[in-house]
């Protein structure tokens, strides 16, 4: 089985400058005049330049922003003020002035997947019923139509192709977070020089590609399982599984734009990450709630209960 991707190579030229970030892990690469002390990922200080890392592979293709500076902060303004006032303090208040365009590296994989599959098909059928039942004191029989289910093995064998299926290759952005973000519209991918990504940062590959081709190995079992319940006959199914081999596997990098925003709104805690689609202006985070905001809100309802079941037990002397 061989892997159609490019051999490892330097994956931007110089002069650009390298930084590492020492709390994520991130590896931005960016011109001299972008040169930053917060990582864009973590907002953490601890950014220091690092010299290029060897065996780095090289982006194949890269996906242009459609959505401009202005717009993203838009975007992310209108999610923090839109968070519930239940979210811990001073989210809802940020600014989004710090919101980066960054091409993050992702590994497109793509394959010829066969599948051998069994399931157990449910056809429904109707019947009539007897029953008895009490009316105006009598036992009467009466009769009524029910459905029933007929279960029948089936397997088979079934071949396709897989394509466009995205898994991150950076340390700063997750593969659950790049999942949010999906779809990305993948016919506006172009082929990858310096000039594309010259006046932004962006992000060299930190994960290993093994790791990368396992994930997306994963993706696909996942996929293959959806594909083959949709093709399922009668009117039910259960006890669907696969065996599938994958052949003319294919993981090559390319680079995605996300606009991000690292809000530090507490000593204590993580910060937020708020996370924009560069292209589609998909918006995704996670705020934390308050768990004194919370509290207080129950105490708060609790009162009222109590208070109103006070009022109603004097009204009623």
């Amino acid at each position: 089985m061989a892997l159609g991707h490019e051999e490892p190579a330097a994956a931007l030229t110089e002069p650009r400058l390298r930084l590492g970030c020492q709390s994520c892990g991130a590896m931005l690469v960016l011109e001299p005049s972008l040169r930053t002390t917060r990582c864009p990922y973590c907002a953490a200080p601890s950014v220091v330049e690092r010299p290029p890392t060897p065996g780095v592979p090289e982006p194949r293709f890269a996906l242009g922003f459609s959505l401009n500076h202005a717009a993203a902060r838009e975007k992310v303004s209108h999610w923090l003020r839109s968070r519930s006032r239940f979210c811990r303090s001073g989210i809802r208040d940020a600014k989004p002035g710090d919101v980066h365009g960054v091409y993050v590296p992702a590994y497109l994989y793509s394959a010829l997947a066969t599948s051998r599959f069994q399931a157990s098909i449910g056809e429904n059928y109707q019947e009539q019923e007897r029953y008895t039942t009490t009316e105006n004191g009598k036992t009467v029989t009466r009769t009524r139509t029910v459905t029933r289910t007929e279960w029948r093995p089936l397997s088979g064998q079934v071949s396709g192709y897989v394509a466009d299926v995205l898994v991150t290759a950076s340390n700063g952005l997750h593969n659950d977070e790049l999942e949010a973000l999906e779809p990305f519209d993948l016919r506006g991918l172009a082929r990858y020089t310096p000039a594309l990504v010259s006046g932004w940062m962006a992000e060299e590959p930190t994960l290993t590609f093994q790791a990368c081709l396992e994930k997306a190995r994963e993706e696909v079992s996942g996929r293959l399982l959806d594909k083959l319940a949709a093709l399922m006959p009668g009117d039910s199914h259960r006890e669907l599984s696969h065996d599938s081999h994958l052949d003319w596997e294919s993981l090559d990098v390319c680079l995605l734009p996300v606009w991000v925003l690292a809000v530090r709104y507490a000593q204590d805690a993580e910060p937020l990450r708020v996370l924009v689609n560069g292209q589609t202006g998909e918006v995704h985070g996670k705020a934390p709630l308050s768990v004194w905001k919370v509290a207080a809100a129950v105490v708060v309802g609790l009162l009222g209960v109590l208070g109103l079941w006070l009022f109603l037990q004097g009204g009623g002397r």
